[in-house]
């Protein structure tokens, strides 16, 4: 399963072994070193202590999925990482420029914000835990007994029941492989339902704080002028 997240998502017919020699060598020719150079061979025991994103949402209202996945073995994770799928969908529209389609925008990343000089800001930063390989984020070794905790700030922005499928991995190039106690990989799912509207909310005027309905001042009948 440590491939799986190597690769992303896997086209038909096309083999984990043939993904993966392509997108080393996509890496290694993008200029500086390797993410999955001297990466160590072998199994790590992982478990994710926590795995939260709302399963109530609604479209262009912020929300934040979160793992805190734990190094449960007795020796160093090399590199820890985490792909999530679906958080996109293919369109069958006939004109559209590029068929994939976002379900969640991720404005975002786990890992540090880079700084920017403000001429250059970007709008979306993916924070300092994003790779090369698609959908996936890796935030550096993780001791034995220790915990890291990945967050990933997204914006729905299409409705309907959606499912997340996430996949922790102890490194990028599939050589360190990540695994339950059980022997099995490390994968998980999580459920969301997106309304197609964000729920009405108004500013409180006493406590300035936003809060949950309507505005009374909006829907109160306004006497007739004499």
């Amino acid at each position: 399963m440590a491939r799986a997240v190597r690769v992303g998502k896997l086209l038909p017919g096309v083999s984990l072994a043939v993904c993966g020699v392509a997108l080393g060598v996509l890496a290694s020719g993008c200029g500086g070193t390797e993410q999955n150079a001297h990466e160590p061979k072998g199994t790590y025991r992982v478990e994710v202590v926590r795995a939260r994103f709302p399963s109530k949402q609604a479209i262009s209202r912020k929300t934040s999925l979160v793992l805190d996945v734990r190094n449960s073995g007795t020796h160093t994770i090399p590199n820890i990482a985490v792909t999530l799928d679906s958080l996109s969908y293919t369109s069958s529209h006939p004109h559209l420029a590029a068929n994939k389609r976002p379900v969640w925008i991720v404005n975002t990343g786990p890992g540090p914000i880079p700084t920017f000089p403000v001429q250059t800001e970007e709008a979306y930063p993916q924070g300092g835990g994003e790779t090369a390989y698609v959908n996936t984020w890796a935030l550096g070794a993780l001791p034995a007994g220790a915990s890291r905790i990945f967050v990933w700030r997204v914006t729905p922005v299409k409705s309907g029941v959606h499912v997340v499928h996430y996949t922790v991995a102890a490194g990028l190039s599939g050589k360190a492989r990540a695994q339950l106690a059980s022997g099995g990989a490390v994968t998980g799912a999580l459920v969301a339902r997106v309304a197609p509207a964000p729920p009405a909310t108004h500013v409180n005027p006493q406590t300035g704080l936003v809060v949950a309905g309507a505005n009374p001042a909006s829907t109160t009948p306004q006497p007739a002028s004499p």
